[in-house]
């Protein structure tokens, strides 16, 4: 192990209590993806800690979603930068810290997004404490903290890719999986909202003289449903759907919201040109279809991470754990960086599970050995 991973990991190992405290306080804070003050008092408390350790802090404010919250520690040498991200946003509504607020048993937290990702949030702050801490890297580093990912990072991607563009490596926070695994590769993710208009009338005076919404949109999901091919990775799934008027009229709109995950970039042009087939297709004589894209997640594939995480394992085991790499079908912002080009790993925050429920999960003896071990993997950047 370097000086500089020796002394940042003794500094964070003493830290449990503090991590803890910082975890509490960021989950019982209501900070849901369109809550802007919320997932500003958020990033208030983070940047407090990093401030008071002569840490710079840039917020590029955002009406909607709140701000994008930058650290920079700048580098003794410099060269390129390494990130650590993370998201400040949680998918609960206001309301939810009254009704369940941070629990504990034992080791074991509890709480709306303490692991997704409030824990990695504590992460992030507390290794960039250790580091500058230790003396500092050679190379810059910088914490990016956004706003909106469980929503599709629709203001935070451009940030990302600006600050990520050309970096060294960049780390996520995400949880830990269930297994204590890091994530290691994930997939991507395309939303497209789906609108079939079709022509109303009685169900039974003139019925032949509609066109189905409703029926169009039928035939499409089952056609749409069936591009999924799980040896390739692919998947599609319809997952909302909305239309007509009333059980007797026939039906002259229809919606649905789909879903399509795929491993590789590469993969992503001909499923959605099988998708734009499939719409394009006339299914009920006089209905057609029209789709707007979401929220696009690129995926994080495994060539991206495998020197990071030989890296990372080694810390692990020098700290005293032992993990893997883990691939997911979920879709994060480490996506965003790997498809820069910009060797990423994720999953890097405390283990934890039951993401997005009122179960969620977050093992408090993981904040220090999983803190420990960034900090040494980012030291080892600096060898």
């Amino acid at each position: 192990m370097t000086p500089l991973a020796q002394r940042a990991s003794d500094w964070l190992a003493t830290r449990r209590a503090e991590m803890e405290d910082m975890l509490q306080r960021l989950v019982d804070i209501d900070s849901g993806s369109r809550d802007g003050a919320g997932i500003d008092a958020v990033g208030d408390i983070m940047a407090a800690m990093l401030e008071a350790d002569g840490i710079a802090v840039t917020r590029f404010p955002n009406e909607t979603y709140g701000a994008v919250l930058k650290a920079d520690i700048p580098g003794n040498t410099g060269g390129a930068p390494v990130l650590v991200m993370g998201h400040r946003d949680t998918v609960y509504p206001n309301g939810t810290v009254a009704a369940r607020p941070f629990t504990r048993d034992g080791d074991t937290a509890h709480g709306p997004g303490v692991a997704d990702m409030k824990g990695g949030l504590v992460v992030d702050v507390f290794v960039l404490r250790a580091l500058k801490a230790a003396g500092g890297t050679g190379f810059p580093l910088i914490g990016l903290f956004t706003a909106d990912e469980e929503i599709g990072s629709p203001s935070g991607r451009k940030i990302i890719e600006e600050v990520a563009r050309g970096a060294r490596a960049a780390f996520n926070a995400e949880p830990g999986r269930v297994s204590g695994n890091v994530v290691t590769a994930r997939k991507g993710g395309l939303t497209l909202d789906i609108t079939v208009t079709g022509r109303a009338a009685h169900s039974g005076v003139n019925h032949a003289d509609g066109a189905s919404a409703i029926g169009a949109l039928a035939a499409k999901i089952t056609a749409l449903h069936a591009l999924t091919d799980y040896p390739s990775g692919i998947t599609t799934n319809v997952g909302v759907i909305r239309g007509g008027r009333t059980h007797n009229t026939v039906a002259d709109h229809a919606e649905a919201a789909l879903d399509i995950r795929f491993r590789s970039v590469e993969q992503l042009d001909a499923i959605l040109a099988r998708v734009e087939a499939i719409l394009a297709a006339e299914d009920v004589p006089g209905t057609s279809a029209t789709y707007r894209r979401g929220h696009l997640f690129m995926p994080l594939e495994e060539r991206h991470s495998a020197d990071l995480f030989a890296r990372y394992k080694a810390a692990a085991a020098a700290v005293g754990f032992e993990v893997d790499g883990e691939f997911t079908g979920g879709c994060a912002d480490s996506g965003f960086t790997g498809a820069l080009g910009v060797p990423s790993l994720c999953g890097l925050g405390p283990v934890g599970g039951a993401a997005h429920t009122e179960r969620e999960w977050c093992r408090l003896d993981t904040l220090v050995p999983r803190a420990q071990a960034l900090a040494i993997t980012i030291a080892t950047l600096d060898a």
